[in-house]
């Protein structure tokens, strides 16, 4: 008979708790059981396993949901909700669901939640070179020099950034279009360049746009918008 079994991380994602990834993290801290015993990284589980995180059994996928957020300041991109500041407890959502990627906690604008844990690494994979878009203001007057070096590629993180769009908007404001996403990439590179972001706000992933919903509200995506992902 075909093996009917599947991994643990991709069962555990699938009833919309989290991502693969943080699932591999919550198996590997110990916080995931299979039939009351703790699991281990590779395990797979079938329709007759039991699966429990923290404890708590989980079960069938919900119906997926899949909304955009215009963030606000101090909001913590978390489910940790130990976390006074997470994203979870302000949006309270009726639904289980979960930030895909993240913004840091002074950025504002645009991040995507769900509860689909397959969706998340066809968004966020770098190789996939889906954009994302950024208005950001610094401490100083933009120079030429500073374009130009930002677009070329700077060198963070034990590496150089990928040649990106980048556009003066302002005398102290420029907009950024980048297909990947170090660790606080934006504020980094300017850093390298000795000028300090001021505010940074995320207006689109992909071809989502953040348009006018305001500061602090969310919105379900549109038909199209799911269709553009494949969904």
């Amino acid at each position: 008979m075909p093996d009917s079994s599947i991994s643990l991380n991709k069962f555990i994602s699938s009833t919309g708790i989290c991502s693969r990834r943080e699932a591999d993290q919550w198996i590997a801290a110990g916080r995931v059981k299979i039939n009351g015993k703790t699991a281990k990284k590779g395990n797979r589980v079938s329709s007759a396993d039991k699966v429990s995180v923290d404890d708590e059994l989980i079960g069938k996928r919900p119906k997926p949901v899949y909304i955009a957020f215009n963030k606000p300041a101090g909001v913590t991109c978390t489910t940790d909700l130990k976390d006074k500041s997470n994203i979870i407890d302000y949006i309270n959502f009726p639904k289980r669901i979960f930030p895909i990627g993240r913004l840091d906690k002074p950025s504002t604008g645009l991040i995507l939640l769900t509860n689909d844990g397959d969706i998340v690494n066809e968004i966020l994979r770098e190789e996939h070179g889906h954009e994302k878009e950024y208005i950001v203001s610094v401490n100083k007057a933009i120079s030429p020099e500073f374009i130009q070096r930002m677009r070329a590629g700077i060198p963070i993180l034990d590496t150089v950034t990928k040649k990106c769009t980048v556009e003066k908007i302002g005398r102290q404001r420029f907009r950024i279009i980048l297909t990947q996403g170090l660790n606080r990439q934006i504020r980094k590179m300017c850093e390298h360049l000795n000028y300090e972001v001021v505010t940074l706000h995320r207006m689109r992933i992909m071809h989502i746009e953040l348009g006018r919903l305001p500061e602090g509200s969310y919105r379900k995506l549109t038909k199209l918008e799911l269709e553009l992902l494949g969904l």
